[in-house]
């Protein structure tokens, strides 16, 4: 079932930093950090709210939420490879957000995501399988400690992209077209075109 997290984000400000061990600091508002535009947003982000466009490459985003975030090898900038399903996860990945210091991290991927394009997303699912195998594989063996972490978030990417991602977005197409999570007796859209 979709869970809409931005009701969570609407009311982060007052959320403490997950990454703060002393508990002090809080993430203020969102619009002071999440700044990314649609127009730079990586296209392996995953469809849904939350994507990464043109972050820095402090790799800072798999600290503080490793089950939300791997790095891309070019520039190193940090892709949200799975959506947050609950009020901790978005924490998790604001607080990652917080980090940027390009404030380059952005939540309004409702507002430009369709059930199409949701669709054309999944279609090229080949050419993302096929990039995160290279990295993952060359990573693997680095010597560089943070490089071989990023190989272990490509291959748990890789999994959910074989198991768990397509009835996520199924559910999230649903979400896009109709603004509230299906009912049990409804069909979710496919994601491949009809």
């Amino acid at each position: 079932m979709y869970w809409d997290p931005m009701p969570t984000v609407a009311a982060s400000a007052v959320l403490q930093l997950a990454n703060d061990p002393e508990g002090g600091r809080r993430l203020g508002p969102p619009e002071a950090y999440l700044g990314g535009q649609w127009g730079d947003r990586d296209w392996r982000n995953v469809p849904g709210p939350f994507y990464g466009a043109q972050t820095d490459s402090c790799w800072m985003g798999r600290e503080i939420a490793p089950r939300h975030v791997v790095y891309e090898d070019e520039f190193g900038s940090e892709i949200v490879y799975r959506q947050p399903k609950n009020a901790g996860e978005v924490r998790l990945v604001l607080t990652a957000a917080w980090n940027d210091p390009f404030g380059a991290y952005a939540a309004d991927g409702d507002e430009h995501w369709t059930l199409e394009s949701v669709r054309v997303w999944w279609a090229d699912r080949g050419r993302l399988t096929a990039w995160i195998d290279g990295v993952q594989r060359r990573w693997s063996s680095s010597e560089r400690a943070d490089e071989r972490d990023n190989a272990v978030g490509l291959r748990d990417f890789a999994r959910y992209l074989d198991n768990g991602l397509e009835a996520d977005l199924r559910e999230y197409g649903y979400w896009l077209d109709n603004r509230r999570p299906p009912q049990p007796h409804e069909t979710l859209p496919r994601l491949n075109r009809p």
